[in-house]
């Protein structure tokens, strides 16, 4: 499949690229079919990625791995609410979390309320709400990314 991106410009996806949302994600019921992108330079997983949408080639939204800004992050979450996407387990799961970024790039955050859970074999997908006040939805980042850029120079 071939599409014209907003930040990749054209861009092919292989048909085992493409993750399924059974029910789209919060705020865009309908966008069911994404990729998984990143920079050529950030191949490891550790840095900002982008859930490019399929169905909307303007639309991609950034992602990153709760891990990273948080590494106890271990939500409890309803085993009904992971129905869709079938049997887990950690060594075929993929947990994101989405960036916010404001015109004010030290308010940049993410939202540990409520994660996105990939099943890797099946690419199939939800998002789902952690009822818990220790997860909330603007987490602030932008000085320990500032930090964790830091040590690594």
């Amino acid at each position: 499949m071939k599409i014209k991106t907003r930040i990749f410009g054209e861009i092919e996806i292989d048909d085992d690229k493409i993750i399924r949302f059974t029910n789209g994600i919060i705020g865009f019921p309908d966008l069911k079919e994404f990729s998984l992108m990143h920079d050529a330079e950030h191949t490891d997983g550790g840095g900002i990625q982008w859930l490019q949408s399929l169905q909307e080639p303007g639309f991609a939204l950034p992602v990153l791995d709760p891990l990273v800004v948080m590494p106890s992050y271990n939500p409890q979450v309803e085993d009904e609410l992971l129905k869709p996407i079938g049997r887990l387990d950690q060594d075929h799961m993929l947990v994101l979390v989405t960036l916010t970024v404001p015109s004010d790039i030290r308010k940049m955050s993410v939202n540990l309320r409520a994660p996105i859970v990939v099943q890797t074999e099946s690419r199939k997908a939800c998002q789902v709400i952690v009822d818990d006040e220790k997860y909330p939805v603007k987490y602030p980042i932008y000085e320990m990314l500032q930090a964790a850029k830091k040590a690594g120079e």
